[in-house]
């Protein structure tokens, strides 16, 4: 997400210190002691302004749930959403989705959404897209087996795409629709959301389930190389 630089920045993180994990990969493997007896962990990648996160937070007080936003102009306004809210149950980090595994150990996270994200259309920044393979591998990985990732966007081709990935790392997708507010609002909403869906723009949904996979070598030998 961009936003303009905020020249205040700084005092308004340090004012929400408490919602903001400074050093997440300390806590790999044991983020559930945020939330000790917490029912799940779920995590949002590119929270935004956190319309979305603090609304699902609130509404699910047993689960924990961790949002990374690479924006910190964006994640300042989460948290003071969040801080607003008196939430107890929702942490934010700052930094790029790339690092999950980093942050995260094998089948740590029971759910996982990916809103909105940018859709990258042209063909050779396909491998941006949160839901390229290369993407959807690290997901799996710490995504336990079984868990889900739930994924909206408003941009058909984006979704389209995604769902030929899905597909081709095997993974199993349910609950699909191009128009999920058809006859009426279907959960919680992002702000985007809120104006696509006043727009009258269809929203795609998806559901995808989770297991294990590796990309073969030479897959992995091209990513490295667009890495380098």
């Amino acid at each position: 997400m961009r936003m303009r630089r905020m020249r205040n920045l700084e005092p308004r993180m340090e004012k929400c210190a408490a919602y903001r994990v400074a050093e997440p990969a300390a806590l790999r493997g044991n983020w559930r002691s945020l939330k000790p007896g917490c029912e799940a962990l779920w995590v949002e990648v590119g929270c935004g302004k956190g319309k979305f996160t603090a609304e699902t937070a609130e509404a699910n007080p047993n689960v924990l749930l961790i949002a990374v936003e690479r924006c910190r102009e964006a994640m300042v306004v989460a948290m003071e959403k969040a801080k607003a809210m008196e939430l107890t149950n929702v942490f934010f980090i700052d930094m790029d989705v790339a690092n999950m595994e980093v942050v995260f150990a094998e089948g740590e996270i029971d759910r996982l959404f990916i809103n909105f994200p940018d859709p990258w259309p042209r063909k050779k920044k396909a491998k941006r897209r949160l839901t390229h393979r290369s993407f959807l591998e690290k997901y799996c990985r710490t995504v336990r087996a079984g868990g889900e990732i739930h994924f909206k966007t408003d941009n058909a081709p984006l979704f389209e795409y995604s769902l030929e990935e899905f597909a081709a790392c095997g993974l199993e997708v349910k609950n699909v629709t191009r128009d999920l507010h058809k006859d009426g609002v279907v959960g919680i909403m992002t702000g985007y959301e809120e104006k696509f869906y006043s727009l009258g723009t269809p929203i795609n949904r998806c559901e995808v389930v989770c297991k294990p996979f590796t990309l073969p070598p030479e897959e992995k030998k091209k990513e490295a190389q667009a890495h380098e």
